[in-house]
């Protein structure tokens, strides 16, 4: 995470030394305001005897739909021991390389002002593993004693699931394969699932057409690139895996044109209508900053009308976003097709609540403004404070 503090000259003046504060020290003094409960040692430590990836870095090729991409397989298997619990809801399912976690949150604050009761799962987390997933309609980190109770239940099937396995199961299976079983246990509505890399042997990819409300694919870019086959084509091949056969699948882009045509070829042969995020008929602009609750919002309009294969609308004016930029407004725009769809397959999903989901989306980190309060308890009084995960 990136720390900037943005000093005027009179705050430069009031501090001739500037206080140097790690990011972490940033990290938990925000996150502690969400949460003071205990970690869920037992669970962490079980994931970390497990192969993980993200520490260890993604095999060459791991990610591509080939000889050498990950198991999918083993996955299939685990979730069958457990019951096969992604079948109990609905679910999108949102790949990218940028801007699928800030479109899978504004997505799922759609829907919960709508009333539903929804699952997330994203990754990475900054302080607690438990941000990778929530539940029900708070939207808050998913409780340690939830977590443990779902873990002692599930424990003696994983035990099995990695023996027989011989050891191969990884960390990111086993969690989200936790993930979508405390979902079927809550009982939600809907679920948004982002795929952790690529997407065709990511372990969310478990998916099957008949559970899929719809597949988002926000940003193909070069992350990762050795994982995923060396190129933005194998990139592209990756990701479009998540596609299912007649499910609608929406593109935020805008992309080059051959990787354009490489999503929308699968989208093709698998049936299923798309929705551009980045058509001619949806505009966005950016009117100005505005300081709400002692923080700047973004002043925005977003004008939705498509009709190739999904006729859809909304019009909304002065959109108040505390996720700041244009990718954000970007980010928000995709969001905002993703609830068209879904309410064009009946899902209840009024324009209020998509405003209003879109205007109450905040992640930690992502250009995020400390308030003045925030400042103070840092010791910069009077400097203006920006944090930004990249």
């Amino acid at each position: 995470m990136r720390f900037w503090p943005l000093l005027n000259r009179t705050t430069k003046r009031n501090h001739p030394k500037k206080p140097v504060i790690h990011s972490l020290t940033i990290t938990r003094f925000y996150f502690s305001k969400y949460t003071e409960e205990p970690e869920p040692k037992e669970f962490i430590d079980y994931l970390d005897s497990l192969k993980n990836y993200e520490k260890l870095g993604v095999p060459k090729d791991a990610g591509t739909d080939s000889d050498d991409g990950l198991d999918l397989g083993r996955m299939r298997r685990l979730m069958d021991r457990l019951g096969n619990p992604q079948s109990k809801f609905k679910a999108v399912h949102v790949a990218g390389t940028k801007g699928k976690g800030s479109t899978a949150a504004f997505l799922s604050n759609i829907l919960r002002e709508e009333g539903y009761s929804v699952g997330c799962y994203t990754s990475p987390h900054m302080m607690s593993i438990r941000e990778r997933i929530s539940l029900g309609q708070s939207g808050n980190p998913v409780s340690t004693k939830t977590l443990n109770k779902l873990f002692h239940m599930i424990k003696p099937k994983l035990d099995e699931a990695i023996q027989l396995e011989n050891g191969s199961l990884t960390h990111f299976e086993v969690l989200t394969a936790t993930a979508l079983t405390l979902m079927a246990e809550e009982k939600v509505d809907i679920a948004v699932i982002e795929a952790g890399l690529g997407g065709a042997r990511d372990a969310t990819n478990i998916l099957c057409s008949s559970e899929l409300a719809a597949s988002v694919i926000t940003t193909i870019g070069e992350e990762h690139l050795a994982a995923l086959g060396g190129s933005l084509e194998s990139i592209a091949v990756a990701k479009s895996g998540i596609i299912k056969h007649g499910r609608p699948v929406v593109l935020g882009g805008p992309f080059l044109p051959h990787v354009d045509c490489i999503l929308r070829d699968k989208a093709s042969v698998m049936c299923s209508p798309v929705v551009s995020a980045s058509d001619a008929g949806i505009r966005t602009s950016i009117k100005g900053l505005i300081i709400l609750d002692g923080r700047p919002c973004q002043l925005s309009d977003i004008m939705i009308q498509v009709e190739r294969d999904f006729p859809l609308f909304i019009e909304l004016s002065d959109v108040k976003l505390r996720m700041l930029g244009r990718h954000q407004l970007h980010n928000a725009s995709t969001a905002a097709c993703v609830a068209l769809c879904l309410r064009d397959q009946g899902c209840r999903i009024s324009d209020k609540s998509i405003r209003a989901g879109l205007e109450n989306t905040f992640l930690l980190g992502r250009s995020q403004f400390l308030s003045s309060k925030e400042a103070e308890v840092l010791g910069l009084p009077g400097a203006t404070i920006l944090l930004d995960g990249g």
